[in-house]
């Protein structure tokens, strides 16, 4: 099992190299010269001694080889530089902005975990009965609504239920607050967008938790563990549901690591200043170092994640790390 996870991790670092090279490489045929727009975007004139100096500073005037080992040194070592827009160093936007996308990813995922594999179990399990329709229907219903209506939906529910019962309409608060600090009031800052973000993760990981359950129930190893007169119990949870869990851990893991960078419609229902509204920021007033730090993180979590999987897979499927 050590050996499978050093492999692991060893395979891990060539694609990040790729990765970032891939990202340094589209992020230079963006048209336009970065310091031009940076010091022309409110249509003033910008003289030439101004744009060499800018190119000096940034660096852009060395060699591409020489920019991206440079690029490749601070990325393994977390030096992502200063951002054009807020003139901070980039570490420290993303310090900021990082716990909040964090913890509704985390949040969201154990909410989407205790109810998609559950649920998705029972459906497959009572197949074409009453019960597995109402999954069925709960699950689709979560795929088909839209996030930000969503969103809006569970603001508007939380208002009118506080005033019926209080007489008081009640709104979470806004600016945000540590866990650590104030455990109460962050909950009632991020339980509604985790809340919201997990119903709908939750609708994707049960139907697909239905569908790896039933090709595993149809299996021959399963007829064999009935007739040998096991316990149904013990053939769902040692045997099928083990087996059933690998596309859904990776369904999992993908799901996590696009929420990191994929709020962006959530934090502005909810007004979070989270990765996914610092993303769109970003874009919006041409911060091209950023932008470009932002890329890598989403890329190392998408990278972590998968190598998170992978460990699963082998303590799933012990034939994994042998093979």
């Amino acid at each position: 099992m050590y050996r499978y996870i050093v492999t692991r991790l060893l395979l891990a670092v060539p694609t990040l190299v790729g990765a970032a090279a891939l990202v340094f490489v589209l992020m230079r045929l963006i048209p336009g010269d970065v310091c031009v727009i940076r010091m022309g975007s409110g249509g003033s004139h910008v003289s030439q001694a101004a744009v060499d100096a800018c190119r000096q500073q940034l660096g852009l005037n060395d060699h591409l080889f020489v920019q991206f080992l440079s690029f490749l040194g601070n990325y393994f070592t977390f030096d992502f530089g200063i951002s054009m827009w807020s003139g901070r160093p980039v570490i420290q936007e993303i310090a900021t902005r990082l716990p909040v996308s964090l913890q509704i990813a985390v949040m969201a995922t154990l909410i989407a975990v205790l109810i998609a594999i559950p649920l998705g179990t029972i459906s497959a399990l009572r197949e074409n009965t009453w019960l597995d329709h109402v999954v069925r229907v709960v699950a689709v219903a979560g795929i088909a609504t839209p996030s930000f209506w969503l969103g809006i939906m569970s603001i508007v529910l939380v208002l009118d239920i506080t005033y019926l019962a209080t007489g008081k309409a009640w709104m979470p608060p806004i600016d945000y607050v540590s866990f650590w600090q104030d455990p109460i009031r962050n909950l009632s800052i991020v339980a509604l967008p985790a809340l919201t973000v997990g119903y709908r993760y939750s609708a994707v990981t049960m139907r697909m938790t239905r569908s790896a359950m039933l090709e595993v129930m149809r299996e021959d190893y399963i007829r064999t563990a009935r007739s040998k007169g096991l316990v149904e119990q013990i053939i769902v949870n040692r045997h099928a549901l083990k087996n059933a869990l690998l596309p859904v851990v990776t369904l999992i893991g993908i799901e996590f690591a696009f929420l990191i960078g994929g709020l962006v419609v959530t934090e502005q229902v909810f007004n979070l200043n989270g990765i996914g509204r610092l993303f769109v920021q970003a874009v919006q007033n041409q911060d091209n170092v950023l932008t470009q730090a932002l890329t890598m993180l989403v890329v190392l979590i998408f990278v972590v994640s998968n190598l998170v999987v992978d460990v699963l897979y082998a303590w799933l499927d012990p034939r994994i790390r042998y093979s």
